[in-house]
């Protein structure tokens, strides 16, 4: 490919556009984008398609910035592109209530396809669409119909590389031989503090190539023609995905090119004069020429409008040789759910006594018999979470179509994988592990709630039923964690009846995260579930056992494996003459959320009598006991020993739950 002085001036357009709305914003990274501007128009213009007026197209190609902070190189991209992002758009830049914050968020900004920023993360997404999309093409290809066929691309810095997600990630990508994933790397050896060598010495092609990806070195950052020399050479590799390491000056043309100064300040306007000069571009802020748009409508968005027509006429013919096929995968990328999907959950019934992890695993399964594109695994605890597909494969390059993935001892990467498989679109995604390990998935999961994806984190061994693992494997803490993340469903079952309700929620959401909290140990079906339970779990809390008073003198208030230590509880204090009404808080943040009057008749007012009992720390609970209340809890850490003992260590029985009863009795009469 022969590149011009027009693909010269577009580079510098990117370059200019940046400076300028940084300096506007008197915020932001400059550095990145300086240096960068050349791969990102390389790729852009050459290899990556994808059509501005439809950036929702099924087989478009992905790009993910996952050096976030260099967000103004992906904004004036996507303007030059002709995206929905406008040159006042660009002008609000970092700006409250503006489309083009300080780092990309999806949905928000027209063309971005990741919320990037906290570093690593964006290459871990980059794999799980890369993942996406092998099982989308192993579901639905057939002979003359390759429906499914993109690449996924990222552009990644030092600061990336440095993650311990991003390294998770690669290892899991090399070893699937995830061989359309190109990863373009900005290595400019300054990292945000000073130069790299203080913090950073690995050698990145063995390190690459040990982990079983093909390592490309393009020497000048600048070199249009070298740098679309490597991306071709790239998506020629059938057995590797590829890293193109391009050597960069980071800050290129301004006065503090190449130093860690240029990372995250504004030039300022003497600065942003300097750089504009040294790339002789003469034009008012904020302007480019007609002909740089033209280049760009040309070279992105007409070549990415040519393909979609191609793959638009494609799925024509491929509607009508596979019809059902074509349904299915329509409805996938649009959140409908198969007709009748929950039937065999209704028609479930939930075993007397059966550990949480069974229960789900049941249910798991169900779901995956009405639902073919559900898929998931593990992080090496799959026979222990009981998360896998019953009959189906494992996933990988020679069974693509399997719905088993082996996601190996990299929980986090895990985590952040399926965020980009969600984002990908065209599936419903899982992964279980431990919920002790939940603290290992945490960023990710935070970054998936705010990105509305409605992923599903199977976290079973939800305890100090744990027991003999002792403390570092017993969630004391976990559970008031997550829960006080916005935008996430927290599910902590009592029975079987809630398992299926909470599986339920979970496969039909379509914009939030959800944490099944599930346990090892078995749990007996509470009389009430089986009818209360859909309902009640959807609600987040609901009375399970009412009182025999219409005003109960107490509310007895627990969650999953301790719902029944309450109903026992109320067995007693009832023969004593104290009325107690059970109440059964399996998803607080549902709960949170019901209007007044709901809530009123689960926790009235009136009733200051009340006791909340839980497996975990007491943090959060006092919105729901109360001033008055008690609370059995856990404030400190586990203990190694047979489960049940340490249960019994930990005062997690019926009489200590009646004797908290009673003295919040007394204390209220006096």
């Amino acid at each position: 490919m022969r590149f011009n002085q027009q693909d010269l001036q577009a580079v510098m357009a990117i370059r200019a556009l940046s400076l300028d709305a940084i300096d506007e914003a008197n915020s932001g990274h400059p550095g990145l984008p300086l240096g960068a501007a050349p791969m990102a128009y390389a790729l852009w213009s050459q290899a990556l398609l994808v059509n501005p007026k439809n950036s929702r197209w099924e087989n478009r190609d992905r790009f993910v910035l996952s050096a976030g902070h260099g967000s103004m190189l992906l904004y004036s991209l996507l303007h030059l592109s002709g995206f929905d992002v406008t040159i006042d758009d660009l002008k609000k830049f970092r700006q409250l209530g503006s489309r083009t914050p300080g780092h990309p968020e999806v949905g928000h900004t027209d063309g971005v396809e990741a919320t990037t920023g906290p570093l690593g993360q964006g290459v871990a997404m980059a794999v799980g669409m890369a993942l996406a999309e092998r099982h989308l093409a192993g579901l639905y290809n057939k002979e003359s119909f390759p429906i499914v066929d993109h690449y996924t691309y990222c552009l990644c810095g030092d600061g990336d590389l440095m993650e311990g997600v991003a390294n998770e990630a690669i290892s899991h990508a090399g070893h699937e031989q995830l061989d359309k994933l190109i990863m373009l790397y900005d290595s400019n050896d300054i990292s945000l503090d000073g130069e790299l060598s203080h913090s950073f010495s690995e050698n990145i092609k063995q390190r690459f190539e040990s982990s079983g990806w093909q390592h490309i070195l393009v020497t000048e950052g600048n070199d249009l023609t070298e740098i679309t020399a490597a991306i071709d050479l790239a998506r020629e590799n059938h057995t590797q995905p590829t890293i193109i390491e391009v050597k960069t000056v980071i800050g290129y043309g301004s006065p503090h090119a190449g130093t860690h100064k240029v990372h995250g300040s504004p030039l300022g306007e003497a600065g942003t004069a300097a750089a504009k000069l040294s790339y002789q571009w003469e034009l008012p802020a904020f302007t480019v020429s007609e002909e740089v748009y033209t280049l760009f409508r040309e070279k992105v968005a007409a070549r990415g409008a040519k393909a979609e027509a191609e793959w638009q006429a494609l799925m024509v013919n491929y509607t009508e040789s596979y019809p059902e096929l074509a349904k299915q995968f329509h409805d996938s990328f649009t959140n409908i759910l198969p007709v009748d999907w929950e039937k065999p959950l209704a028609d479930y019934e939930a075993s007397s006594s059966k550990a949480g992890r069974d229960t789900g695993s049941d249910i798991l399964n169900l779901i995956a018999q009405q639902v073919p594109y559900f898929f998931g695994g593990s992080a090496d605890l799959a026979s222990s979470n009981k998360t896998l597909i019953a009959g189906d494969e494992r996933f990988s390059k020679s069974a693509p179509a399997a719905r088993n993935i082996w996601f190996g001892v990299r929980e986090f990467a895990m985590a952040a994988e399926m965020n980009g498989i969600a984002l990908h679109g065209g599936l419903k995604i899982y992964g279980g592990t431990f919920f002790v390990f939940s603290d290992y998935l945490k960023a990710a999961i935070r970054l998936a709630a705010i990105q509305q994806l409605p992923v599903i984190y199977v976290l079973t061994h939800d305890s100090i039923i744990v027991g003999e693992d002792g403390p570092t494997h017993e969630p004391i803490e976990q559970l008031a964690g997550l829960r006080a993340m916005p935008n996430l469903n927290v599910i902590r079952p009592a029975d079987g009846n809630e398992v299926i309700a909470a599986w339920h929620m979970a496969i039909s959401s379509v914009s939030t995260p959800t944490a099944l909290v599930l346990t090892r140990q078995a749990l007996p079906i509470l009389a009430g579930s089986s009818e209360k339970a859909l309902e009640g779990v959807k609600k987040g809390g609901y009375v399970l056992a009412p009182a025999s008073k219409e005003v109960p003198d107490l509310l007895l208030i627990a969650s999953g494996s301790e719902v029944k230590l309450a109903v026992e509880a109320q067995s007693i204090l009832e023969n004593e003459g104290i009325s107690a009404s059970v109440v059964s808080l399996p998803n607080t943040s549902a709960f949170d959320q019901q209007d007044e009057a709901y809530k009123e008749r689960v926790l009235p007012k009136a009733i200051r009598a009340r006791v909340g009992i839980e497996m975990g720390a007491s943090f959060g609970w006092e919105r729901y006991i109360g001033l008055d209340g008690k609370m059995l809890a856990i404030d400190r850490f586990g203990a190694s020993g047979k489960g049940t003992e340490v249960v019994e260590a930990f005062g997690f029985n019926a009489a200590n739950i009646v004797a908290l009863a009673k003295e919040v009795l007394a204390e209220l009469r006096k």
